[in-house]
């Protein structure tokens, strides 16, 4: 109408779709996070050769079944958490968010190799100085150059439902030959497992998909 002032614009117009646009994007990538898949920082070298210290790796939280030589991460509340001699060995997966905006990272967190499951009998070392499932000693690939299998002496029945972990890198690994003494014998309940990393995607140099490695051992005799 002549005479009416025209309206003043927004100084920032469309601000109200930026916001929600954002909020939108962070409830996605929780969601996504928390159920399909998430980061993980690698702080020091219990796994090397396969993770070194400073590795991001992508962890899916999908695949549950979990066998002999699949690499886990998990919660060790009431199973790891009474490692605490330095936790060289702790993966979280706020470590990398806390070198950037100051959070503070979580200590209950592992990466781990499965060497035994439910029913198993774990032991080490055989007369050749392999660890040995169910009596029967097996290849490890993965191990640390010039590593033992384990310099420790052990020996341990899994019950069902927990597993038997173990790093790579085995002479600065504290595992579950570690707390075999323990509360939980360190054997990790497996509805502890928060996934299995499929993919290192930092640093670029290392960046690949991971390949699966599935230990064969005989079944443990019931009778026995």
């Amino acid at each position: 109408m002549p005479g009416t002032p025209p309206k003043r614009r927004s100084g920032f117009p469309g601000w109200r779709f930026v916001v929600c646009a954002l909020l939108l994007a962070i409830l996605i990538s929780g969601f996504v996070r928390a159920l399909v898949f998430d980061v993980y920082y690698i702080p020091s070298g219990s796994m090397a050769p396969l993770f070194d210290e400073g590795d991001r790796v992508l962890v899916s939280r999908l695949d549950q079944d979990i066998h002999r030589g699949d690499v886990v991460v998990f919660d060790g509340r009431g199973s790891f958490a009474p490692i605490s001699s330095g936790r060289s060995d702790v993966v979280d997966g706020v470590v990398a968010l806390g070198r950037w905006i100051g959070l503070t990272s979580s200590d209950t967190v592992y990466v781990k190799r499965v060497i035994g499951v439910g029913g198993d009998t774990v032991a080490c070392c055989s007369p050749t100085g392999q660890v040995m499932v169910n009596g029967e000693p097996i290849d490890e690939p993965y191990l640390f150059s010039g590593d033992k299998p384990s310099s420790v002496e052990f020996e341990a029945e899994v019950p069902q439902g927990r597993l038997w972990v173990m790093g790579d890198h085995r002479s600065v690994s504290a595992d579950s030959r570690s707390l075999l003494g323990a509360p939980g014998g360190g054997m990790v309940p497996e509805d502890r497992v928060i996934g299995q990393p499929v993919a290192i995607i930092w640093p670029f140099s290392s960046a690949g998909k991971l390949e699966s490695i599935h230990l064969t051992a005989p079944v443990q005799s019931q009778n026995q």
